[in-house]
């Protein structure tokens, strides 16, 4: 018989109490406790051959050869993974609605005509997906013969489905929206949640088939569900992007097989998401005439270097007490080198609205670029632009010095070749360079009045 019994989930880890708590013991969230009734039926657990089950090795039997990685045939995706998708993972893509996580997937889905998909879909019917399909392979010409849809949000039938397909990868859109059998609870409660997550990890170890698991956020951006959601899947992606943009980001939060470092751009088009394998092309806005307050930063993504334009605003405050805003920009880092430039260096900043802007949409977090905010705000306070042919690459301290900063080698040469004139760095990272192998003019600081006096003197 089948076990009816009320259990608190924590909203934020997933904690499981049999009474409901105000603070939450494990993750010590207050008000976190939601209640669910759950009906627990093992029976009902899909019963898998244990033949291929693991057994205990000694670790010097276990093999270390590279596990070989299917490639998804688009680069960018591809980059973000660190290669392709290791047969066996088990794979979480979120993003806000409307992104283009299900676009993503389906255009993978397609493009990969030498192995067999299938595609299964809890919130839109095969028709709705072969339109999209469609509207993909038309301005493509992507192969679809090997891709299977269904629409279907119990994992028990689920299965039965891949028994019948045998695919050699799985995508479902979304774990929000499947149960499982075994819990008799709504979709979607972390309790669902959990458990089919769960059964998909199980069912990826043992077949060594990849899953790929769509996921929704949260109004505050996080995934939806309990934490221990992303401690159970192999590789956790973050799509995001500005609606008023028609570029996305892809991110790595999590990585087992490869380096969380790594970006992959897409543009959103009427056909589906298009690879941007040079970001600087939109990151650089095309203006004609220089304008005070746009400097030019040198940033790494990974092992790619990127050039985006930051923009910063310097007007007195009309209300009385000064307003601060970024956008792209961690607002307490903002106020720390306003802080740097009023003490260190003796510019009046604070009786000043400062407004700070990161070009394209994008929310950088490099420390390299702190050199090229720094002169974009004190070129918008004289109201002296900066030229657009030069670009910064440097960390600025609590002392107003002007700190090294890693892979700079990466970054000259692509400003190099980019057609920048100068690029400003800080005098340790230029004593291990050699300047001649270089067609840019490399100006060495030290401090930050040296680069307010290289702009503006």
């Amino acid at each position: 018989m089948a076990k009816t019994k009320s259990y608190y989930f924590c909203s934020e880890c997933g904690y499981q109490s049999s009474s409901w708590l105000g603070k939450c013991p494990e993750c010590g969230k207050f008000g976190t406790m939601q209640e669910e009734v759950v009906q627990v039926d093992k029976s009902a657990l899909k019963k898998r051959s244990t033949e291929c089950a693991a057994r205990p090795k000694l670790i010097n039997e276990v093999s270390t050869s590279e596990t070989p990685r299917i490639p998804t045939q688009c680069g960018e995706f591809d980059r973000v993974l660190g290669g392709g998708i290791v047969p066996g993972s088990l794979l979480l893509l979120g993003g806000e609605p409307g992104i283009g996580k299900s676009t993503l997937l389906l255009q993978t889905a397609l493009s990969m005509p030498q192995k067999k998909v299938l595609y299964v879909s809890g919130e839109e019917s095969e028709q709705q997906i072969k339109m999209r399909a469609d509207r993909i392979m038309q301005m493509r010409g992507d192969c679809a013969n090997d891709c299977y849809v269904v629409s279907e949000t119990v994992t028990q039938r689920i299965f039965e489905h891949i028994d019948e397909v045998h695919p050699d990868m799985v995508i479902v859109d979304s774990i929000q929206t499947v149960c499982t059998e075994a819990i008799d609870s709504s979709a979607g409660s972390i309790s669902q949640i959990r458990e089919c997550t769960a059964e998909f990890q199980r069912f990826a170890k043992e077949s060594g088939v990849p899953v790929l698991l769509v996921g929704h956020i949260t109004k505050e951006g996080n995934l939806a569900g309990p934490k221990v959601m992303e401690h159970i899947v192999d590789c956790v992606l973050q799509f995001e992007g500005d609606r008023n943009y028609g570029y996305r980001m892809l991110r790595s939060l999590k990585n087992r097989f490869g380096s969380t470092a790594e970006i992959g751009i897409f543009e959103m088009h009427g056909d589906g998401l298009r690879e941007v394998s040079n970001p600087s092309e939109f990151l650089l806005s095309q203006r004609d005439e220089n304008l005070s307050g746009c400097v030019i930063a040198a940033t790494m993504e990974g092992a790619r270097p990127m050039f985006i334009e930051v923009q910063s605003l310097v007007s007195t405050a009309v209300y009385g007490t000064p307003q601060r805003n970024a956008n792209g920009f961690d607002f307490r880092r903002l106020s720390m080198l306003l802080a740097v430039l009023e003490k260190r260096c003796g510019f009046k900043l604070g009786a000043k609205d400062v407004f700070l802007n990161i070009a394209g949409g994008i929310r950088v977090s490099d420390p390299a670029i702190d050199l090229a905010v720094a002169c974009a705000i004190l070129s918008s306070n004289v109201d002296i632009p900066v030229s657009p042919r030069y670009c910064f690459a440097a960390e600025m301290g609590l002392s107003g010095e002007v700190r090294p900063v890693s892979r700079v080698e990466l970054r000259i040469a692509e400003a190099d070749r980019l057609g920048f004139e100068k690029i400003f760095v800080s005098k340790y990272n230029a004593r291990s360079l050699n300047k001649k192998r270089y067609g840019i003019e490399i100006v060495e600081v030290s401090v930050i009045e040296e680069a307010f006096r290289a702009l503006f003197a």
